[in-house]
């Protein structure tokens, strides 16, 4: 099998196992996403980042810090840039580091707009299985290259993602340098021996426990990494299911989703601490 099939199969079921969660795109379910960012005392706002030819729409959040900051860049999920991954990126900021979330479906809706275009939904999911492999990597290039130059940050980075993103996040390891760390959560990592060799920064993984077709591919990416001599740390919460840190934070969260949340936060801090 070919990488391209691949990727084409891991974008198809990564699509199939967050597909549960299109109804929590509804404008109700964002509310309290939404509101979290009216009240934030944080400068937050967008800006058009250039990768090569394209333009990458992305929302940025900046700490209330004195000195220059590490910047994490956020990988959507399948939903897009949504009003929960613009949450994610205040919430980083108020942790003392600036956040960038890229809209990759810049320039897949209409007139040539990016995911408010869409309508959610079908019309998100249909775009994202639609993006070529070859231009997400190259959006998020431009991203970190923005990221480095930024006056405001300190030169150190660090990519996380969700779901599709979180597989986007390992993808993305096999094809850049100078990456702090890489956290995938709940996403599938690559399979080509070929391809882990070329991952140049620690990859920590962070799964819930009731995910059984992602966290199938763990024991997988333990030996794959294991074999081409590279770090990698996955951990899973417990009783959490997948979109644990989406689910545990709405108002109606279970238990184990929201101390899965708490928990995986600590871990996060944890990890950007040293660059800070």
């Amino acid at each position: 099998m070919t990488m391209s099939q691949t990727l084409v199969r891991l974008s198809a079921a990564v699509l199939l196992a967050c597909g549960w969660l299109a109804t929590m795109e509804t404008s109700q379910a964002q509310e309290w996403a939404l509101k979290r960012l009216e009240d934030s005392p944080r400068h937050l706002e967008y800006v058009e980042i250039p990768a090569g030819s394209r333009k990458v729409n992305s929302f940025i959040a900046f700490p209330e810090v004195s000195k220059k900051a590490p910047v994490v860049i956020v990988i959507h999920e399948i939903f897009g840039l949504s009003d929960w991954v613009r949450g994610v990126t205040d919430q980083l900021a108020e942790r003392g580091v600036i956040a960038i979330a890229p809209d990759l479906l810049s320039g897949s809706g209409p007139d040539g707009k990016g995911t408010a275009s869409l309508g959610g939904g079908d019309g998100v999911r249909k775009a994202i299985s639609a993006l070529p492999p070859d231009q997400i990597t190259a959006d998020l290039k431009g991203v970190i290259e923005y990221a480095k130059a930024l006056p405001a940050a300190n030169g150190k980075v660090v990519v996380i993602g969700f779901c599709w993103g979180g597989g986007q996040t390992f993808r993305l390891a096999t094809n850049v340098e100078g990456i702090e760390a890489f956290c995938p959560f709940y996403g599938t990592g690559p399979t080509e021996a070929k391809d882990l060799a070329r991952i140049q920064g620690p990859v920590y993984g962070f799964y819930g426990e009731n995910d059984a077709r992602v966290n199938a591919t763990i024991a997988g990416s333990t030996a794959g990494m294991k074999e081409a001599g590279k770090v990698y740390d996955p951990v899973l919460y417990k009783g959490a299911g997948h979109g644990f840190m989406r689910a545990g934070e709405a108002p109606d969260a279970s238990d184990a989703n929201k101390q899965a949340r708490i928990d995986a936060w600590k871990r996060l801090d944890g990890i950007l601490a040293p660059l800070k």
